[in-house]
């Protein structure tokens, strides 16, 4: 009993084997039970998949809340959601600075989980409160009151709230999961276990934003706004209790160094070094390796050239690594350069895909209905954008792929740059048809009189609008998955947190850009008398003309995409699992 008691001891108490003495002296070992392993696992996905149910949910129908309750435009409502967009996207990035330099990855996601909560918690009570929130408008023809700045400050702390929650618990998550797993090298099953809680994390992150896109929209919907805000509540209070249930068995890794405060030293020893002649033997640079810096972006070779032997210790170390860094910094700042042009390209598809109102807003007017007893509701057509996303990654690997390799007699396999391509290619065409459907419900919107008339039911079926979504799914399953897989293969070993953390930054600043795009849209689309492309009243408006021109941008993002491609250069290929179990080893 005392044996199996001590398997569950945290490490700390066990470390080293206990000896007790029964009544007969006679010594019992007992056996430490070592951290991480597969018991973790559960805790660990279960944190990430609720934080996302609960995260994602909102939302969808979080247009609604703000133009109806807060009585928003749908500009300064797309705007307000575009800037939660862009912290919920760019936070991971700080997370995962603070995670690798100070805090450590369970600290990081466990008060991440708890910010987390307290936003869902806040957000909740705007809607059991009614002094939160604008009051009704009266029926008396007396204007209604517009929303005060201490309740716009309440909704936006509770939007920050959870932002820097998901910078915390979406930054360290699946890198933590991977450090729980035995890493040791004799250890037949490892690659194999870490395959299959890879496998196991994307399945459940998709799961989970299905279930947002139905379940807790559906509970919006029906039972408004107290429920369907207190349930994501609940959820990141599950959140938070599963994960630090399991503390006593987590592998906890150590803080590492930061790789960013790396790059600013050997932009600042450049500089400092600036006036310094290129030497002519690699053996005058600090290197690790033996091999001299590349030729390419040659000024920032001069922060590692040795201008006196006391700068190097006995060791082989800087003796101050501000005035003078080592080959391999130079080179890992060179490659982040280097992919910032072709990370640069996918700015555009995000754009596309965060333009969350105006998709709300169309099938809110159309014919939502499956049968005469159920219709889709407006805010859960996301959920095909999802759904098309897994079929066609699916489709891609088990069919396609072994298909034309079967054809051709060689395995086929399309380059992580030639994916971020074609994906940009289909978003374009995903905004183009986008356009074509609103032009056409539009028409249909006005031979029905409903020109004025916003809240009126189009005839015109709402399904049309799963085409744009299934196009942008096979859009992201293209470039987000490339873009992913070639900042692997391109970036080094030591900088696969920075690989991991790009796809988010381009969302981040695609997010703020949108803002913008939407902003002098508004602005310089509105006349006298006349709505702009992007008015409240969605059949006043001109939303295709809005769709065409992101097609217009996206196809100008393809020409500057080949134009990087052509100045970059041969790219590489790597496996990206493979890649993921290099960095889980590096944690050791």
């Amino acid at each position: 009993m005392k044996e199996e008691m001590a398997e569950y001891l945290p490490l700390s108490q066990t470390e080293d084997s206990e000896k007790q003495t029964c009544s007969n002296s006679s010594p019992i070992v007992i056996k430490s039970r070592k951290k991480g392993g597969l018991i973790t696992m559960p805790f660990i996905i279960a944190n990430e998949a609720l934080e996302s149910v609960a995260s994602y949910g909102l939302l969808p129908n979080m247009t609604f809340y703000l133009m109806r309750d807060y009585r928003m435009d749908v500009t300064t409502t797309q705007n307000l959601l575009f800037f939660w967009s862009a912290a919920t996207n760019f936070l991971p990035i700080v997370g995962a600075v603070v995670a690798d330099s100070y805090l450590g990855r369970f600290l990081t996601i466990g008060l991440g989980s708890i910010f987390s909560f307290l936003g869902t918690v806040v957000l909740w009570l705007t809607a059991m409160i009614p002094k939160a929130r604008p009051p009704p408008c009266n029926q008396s023809g007396q204007a209604c009151k517009s929303t005060t700045t201490s309740q716009y400050m309440i909704l936006v702390f509770s939007f920050l709230l959870m932002s820097i929650g998901a910078g915390g618990i979406r930054s360290s998550s699946l890198a933590f999961g991977a450090n729980q797993l035995d890493k040791g090298d004799n250890n037949p099953n490892k690659h194999r276990m870490l395959e299959s809680f890879f496998t196991w994390y994307y399945t459940s992150s998709i799961a989970s934003v299905l279930i947002a896109l139905t379940g807790i929209v559906y509970l919006q919907d029906r039972l408004g706004w107290k429920i369907g805000f207190g349930v994501p509540a609940i959820l990141m209070f599950l959140s938070a209790l599963f994960f630090y249930l399991a503390s006593p068995f987590y592998i906890k890794p150590k803080v590492r160094s930061n790789v960013f405060a790396s790059f600013i030293q050997v932009i600042v020893v450049a500089c400092k070094n600036r006036k310094l002649r290129y030497p002519s033997h690699n053996s005058t640079y600090h290197h690790k390796n033996d091999s001299g810096p590349t030729e390419k972006l040659r000024f920032l070779n001069k922060a590692c050239i040795i201008k006196r032997p006391e700068d190097v210790k006995p060791n082989g170390v800087a003796a101050n690594p501000w005035n003078l860094c080592t080959v391999e910094q130079v080179e890992e700042l060179k490659a982040f350069i280097r992919v910032m042009p072709l990370c640069s390209t996918g700015i555009i598809i995000s754009i596309n895909m965060s333009q969350s109102s105006f998709p709300l807003l169309q099938a809110q007017s159309m014919d939502r209905h499956l049968t005469k007893g159920f219709e889709i509701p407006a805010g859960s057509f996301g959920m095909f954008l999802m759904i098309a996303l897994t079929l066609w990654v699916f489709l891609y690997d088990q069919v396609m792929l072994p298909l034309a390799s079967k054809i051709k007699g060689r395995p086929v396999h399309l380059k992580p740059i030639v994916r971020m391509g074609i994906g940009i290619f289909v978003s374009c065409m995903s905004m183009v048809v986008s356009g074509i459907i609103e032009y056409v419900r539009r028409i249909k919107a006005i031979n029905q009189g409903l020109m004025n008339n916003s809240q009126g039911l189009v005839e015109m079926s709402a399904l049309w609008l799963i085409i744009p979504n299934c196009l942008n799914g096979i859009a992201e399953a293209f470039s987000s998955i490339g873009s992913t897989e070639f900042y692997y293969s391109e970036l080094p070993r030591s900088m696969s947190s920075i690989a991991s953390a790009l796809l988010g930054l381009g969302m981040a600043v695609a997010s703020l850009l949108a803002s913008v795009i939407l902003s002098a849209v508004d602005k310089y689309t509105k006349g006298e008398g006349t709505e702009s492309w992007v008015s409240s009243n969605i059949n006043m408006g001109h939303y295709e003309y809005y769709y065409w021109l992101l097609a217009v941008l996206t196809a100008f993002n393809l020409i500057y995409f080949v134009a990087c491609c052509s100045q970059y250069g041969p790219s590489v290929d790597v496996d990206i699992t493979k890649k993921m179990m290099e960095l889980s080893d590096d944690d050791d």
